[in-house]
């Protein structure tokens, strides 16, 4: 029997991993998960991993809280002990935090092979973080799972049909997720009720980048605009303690009652009942989409630029007059949301049947 460890280090690649997860075990192919803590949760308890059905890690390296710098560097030092011990056949990292990176690193000096899901994603911004993580990532792999045909022409472009790898459009993981969980979420799920939004239209919105919550002046913009909306709709806004926090000692006024953090199935119901979604969040984007809600995005550029092409997502970055003005844009507007732009839920199988065969 063959033998994976997948790396993962936030909430969200959890939920990737779990689809997957499931579909390497219908396929007789043995997981080992790594959890390095890169982002602290504490929604991730052991309930978390039982309402979720997703294994549990069976190591957790607590690294968090630290620079670019020392968190990968620390995490590399960690998983290539393991793997040394675990002796994987092959490495599965997610996305583009820095445990992908230091996941893929790990590997590849081990010269174990790599395969990345989410392969191809580009913003064309060198000044994320995330982007520098996706592209060397890619450049290591072995096996790039893409979402989308517009990540297959990215790394097209960038000449990886000279390098020895396999590129495969596999759909994304995260429509396979956002299938599976939505009926769970329909079943568990009290957030409607609890926020009394039943009867009551509301637009969705997550601010979390920090290009935005550090930077006062983009920030103010963007709770400006809020505002606004929020004299004709309400605003459902779950925020991060440390956003929170920010709001406070910048005195940035906000009309907009902030929620805690939600979990996924909450966010499902969320997503499933709102009007509309405002976000920095390149997930939610996505989601949105999944769910036939437009989307306004508080950046100047996408990954998933097949939406902006499409006119399901607006770029509006954190300018107040640009935010407001796509959402009066999006507010009447009726689209298609039947394209099958990020496969037909079966990306997780996809990618389980081909490690299966190697």
């Amino acid at each position: 029997m063959k033998k994976i460890v997948t790396i993962v280090g936030a909430r969200p690649q959890f939920v990737k991993a779990a689809v997957v997860s499931r579909a390497l075990s219908k396929f007789g192919i043995g997981e080992v998960i790594i959890h390095t803590g890169q982002h602290f949760d504490e929604n991730m308890s052991a309930v978390f991993f039982e309402e979720m059905q997703i294994p549990k890690p069976k190591y957790n390296l607590e690294i968090s809280n630290l620079g670019h710098g020392a968190m990968t560097g620390r995490m590399l030092e960690k998983i290539e002990k393991i793997l040394i011990h675990e002796k994987p056949d092959l490495v599965l990292v997610y996305g583009d935090t820095n445990s992908t990176l230091a996941g893929a690193l790990a590997a590849s000096k081990l010269h174990i092979r790599v395969g990345h899901v989410e392969a191809g994603l580009r913003s064309f911004n060198n000044q994320m973080p995330e982007e520098i993580n996706r592209i060397l990532t890619d450049r290591i792999a072995s096996i790039l799972f893409c979402p989308t045909t517009t990540a297959i022409e990215n790394l097209r472009k960038e000449g990886y049909e000279n390098f020895d790898c396999q590129v495969i459009n596999c759909g994304d993981v995260m429509q396979d997720a956002a299938q599976f969980y939505a009926e769970i979420s329909d079943q568990r799920s009290t957030i409607i009720e609890k926020l009394q939004l039943g009867q009551q239209p509301f637009v969705l919105a997550t601010i979390h980048r920090q290009e935005n919550t550090d930077d006062p002046l983009k920030l103010k913009n963007i709770f400006d605009a809020l505002n606004e909306i929020s004299t004709t709709a309400r605003v459902v806004l779950p925020i991060h303690p440390r956003t929170r926090n920010i709001l406070t000692q910048s005195g940035i006024k906000s009309n907009v009652e902030p929620i805690d953090p939600v979990g996924y199935l909450d966010m499902i119901q969320l997503l499933k009942n709102c009007t509309m979604v405002l976000t920095d969040s390149g997930g939610l984007q996505k989601e949105a989409y999944f769910f036939q809600k437009h989307c306004i995005t508080l950046r100047d550029e996408t990954e998933w630029t097949e939406l902006v092409e499409q006119g399901y997502n607006l770029l509006a970055g954190n300018n107040q007059a640009g935010i407001l003005e796509a959402y009066q844009n999006l507010k009447s507007k009726s689209s298609d949301f039947s394209q099958n732009l990020y496969g037909n839920g079966h990306a997780s199988e996809t990618i389980a049947k081909l490690l299966a065969n190697l």
